[in-house]
């Protein structure tokens, strides 16, 4: 117990502590203990002595740790804590600091933008954010490591060898689809003012069981949760269609419902006024449209204003070199 910091133990009572409270107040389930053994890798929370350097960081009882990622956590920051986490045979370091953060002023024009799975997001003015598919694309490598881990006995050094493959190709494919979710909320956050989606009935949606697995791949809760609190950084606006606002089978240019229209049907083809566009494209032409018009008769969806504090809290993180470590002196 000696050779491990007093913050580690103290840190996971204070989660169990939370999660009791959130379970009695009807918050969430009750906690689960989970088992070194049954889970793919921990985590820990520290605090006290924490110094950041651009290619190390102390931490308290483990002394100086080399970075592979240079000058990427925050060196001249208030560090609140630090958390350790292990992932796929890596660790990581995330870095929870305090500083102050003015929310610029956001004069970027309003864009409507449609999440879909060809696709992961297709905006009014044409910009396409493509979707990596990266689960469909690795499913052949993920079912032979799972059958080749599934022969393996238990308890073997084989089989702690299958499992860490496994890990690997997971956190490879959470890794690509976290990339490019980040890239194209932080883009419109930034250069948008007001980012218009639908509310999408994800979990009904995935009962479709030709679709549930491209449709859990592209996340769209993810890019509506990181949407969320990016618009608030950078000084813009989200706003949320009503779930059943029909902006798929509505022209973009007459506004005629086209009732008729399928999944399959890619191009969507006006009979009134004869306009043939993309379907993804009209969408979100039509979504545009919400964003001009009375944010509070059209949209009830309507998220918090962006509000002025100017004490924030940011976390940043990075890779752990393992190999090298240097003890406190």
């Amino acid at each position: 117990m000696y050779k491990v910091s007093k913050c580690s133990p103290q840190e996971a009572l204070r989660d169990l502590d939370k999660g009791f409270i959130n379970f009695f107040a009807g918050r969430a389930k009750y906690p689960k203990f989970k088992k070194k053994k049954t889970t793919s890798g921990g985590s820990f929370r520290l605090y006290g002595s924490i110094r950041i350097w651009s290619d190390k960081i102390q931490l308290p009882r483990l002394g100086r740790i080399r970075l592979k990622e240079k000058n990427y956590l925050p060196k001249k920051k208030h560090i609140l804590s630090v958390t350790i986490t292990s992932k796929a045979g890596r660790w990581f370091a995330s870095a929870l600091v305090e500083e102050e953060y003015d929310v610029p002023l956001n004069n970027n024009p309003a864009e409507g933008v449609d999440l879909g799975i060809k696709e992961l997001a297709i905006t009014s003015d044409g910009t396409i954010f493509h979707n990596p598919k990266a689960l469909p694309k690795k499913q052949r490598k993920l079912k032979r490591q799972q059958r080749a881990f599934s022969r393996t006995k238990r308890g073997s050094k084989n089989r702690k060898k299958a499992a860490m493959k496994l890990q690997r190709t997971h956190f490879r494919i959470s890794s690509i689809r976290s990339d490019a979710i980040n890239k194209a909320t932080s883009y419109l956050a930034k250069t948008k003012s007001v980012i218009v989606l639908e509310d999408l009935n994800v979990k009904g949606m995935i009962k479709n069981h030709k679709l549930a697995l491209v449709l859990s791949d592209a996340s769209f809760g993810e890019f509506r949760r990181q949407m969320e609190y990016k618009t608030q950084w950078y000084g813009s606006r989200i706003l949320y269609a009503d779930r059943f606002f029909p902006s798929s089978k509505m022209c973009s240019a007459c506004g005629t419902i086209k009732k008729d229209l399928i999944l399959s049907d890619r191009l969507f083809i006006c009979k009134t006024c004869g306009l043939k566009v993309d379907r993804d494209f009209n969408a979100s032409l039509n979504l545009l449209h919400l964003a001009g018009s009375s944010s509070e008769s059209l949209n009830a969806c309507l998220r918090r204003e962006v509000t002025e504090q100017p004490l924030m809290v940011s976390q940043c993180s990075s890779m752990m070199q393992e190999s090298n470590i240097e003890q406190n002196v």
